[in-house]
């Protein structure tokens, strides 16, 4: 998602400064790291994007689709404790300059928007429950009612997250997916019995061209977190004990 008008990241697990098992840039507040190790591992990304750490605006991620339109005003929320960060929100959405939004990860989907007409910005968390719900259609729909924005010349992104080499899942969760969408045959892959792997990835961009977008303007990272546990935290690869990388998002 190439612009000039933006400034987007998404860190790696590397060149932090923490200690196992959050080795080493564990970003996130809520997984037991020390909280001034996180403040450090925020600062250093944000350094390298020009954010200013304490600008910084999170939510506090339920695996909903509470969606929250943030301003000037916001900057801050959740940028320096768990406590302050905006509460059961899963997305973000602005139109403000130099208002940095954040979101956690660590296997679930980084979804990252961008309408360049309208000069807004969203970031949406989108694991299998969030996409159950269709957090990224909710998302852009919100932009729509806001401000008006067409989903049509709007760029989206999916970032590194499980993928669906690894993902595999029984059926909890194909269950609930099978009556959601039509064409679930389509995003499984049956490994055994009552087992299959899971393409989180195409789900989302499903999703996103049902809500408007054009498929020439969703990029996928095609970049699995838990293939890849050496360079991203991957709660499945590391069962649950594991910091979380961050999206970054900024209009300037």
């Amino acid at each position: 998602m190439a612009s000039g008008q933006l400034v987007h990241g998404f860190t790696t697990r590397k060149r932090g400064v923490g200690r196992r098992p959050y080795d080493t840039l564990n970003t996130a507040f809520h997984v037991g790291d020390d909280i001034n190790t996180v403040r450090a591992n925020r600062a250093i990304a944000c350094r390298a994007l020009g954010i200013r750490p304490e600008d910084l605006i999170a939510g506090k991620q339920v695996h909903g689709d509470r969606i929250a339109v943030v301003d000037e005003s916001d900057r801050g929320k959740g940028a320096l404790s768990y406590e302050d960060a905006l509460p059961d929100t899963d997305a973000l959405i602005t139109a403000g300059s130099y208002v940095p939004l954040s979101s956690y990860y660590a296997d679930c989907v980084p979804i990252f928007f961008f309408d360049p007409v309208k000069q807004v910005i969203a970031l949406a968390h989108a694991g299998w429950k969030g996409t159950l719900l269709r957090i990224g259609a909710k998302t852009i729909g919100r932009m729509v009612s806001v401000f008006d924005t067409d989903p049509a010349k709007c760029l989206a992104g999916i970032g590194p997250s499980i993928g669906p080499c690894c993902y595999e899942v029984d059926e909890l969760v194909i269950g609930p997916l099978r009556q959601e969408f039509p064409y679930v045959q389509d995003l499984i892959e049956e490994q055994a019995q009552g087992r299959w792997r899971l393409n989180l990835w195409e789900a989302n961009r499903r999703i996103l061209l049902e809500a408007g977008f054009k498929n020439e303007n969703i990029e996928i990272a095609s970049m699995c977190t838990c293939c890849h546990a050496e360079m991203f935290f991957s709660y499945r690869a590391q069962n649950g004990a594991t910091g979380r990388m961050a999206a970054f998002l900024m209009l300037k």
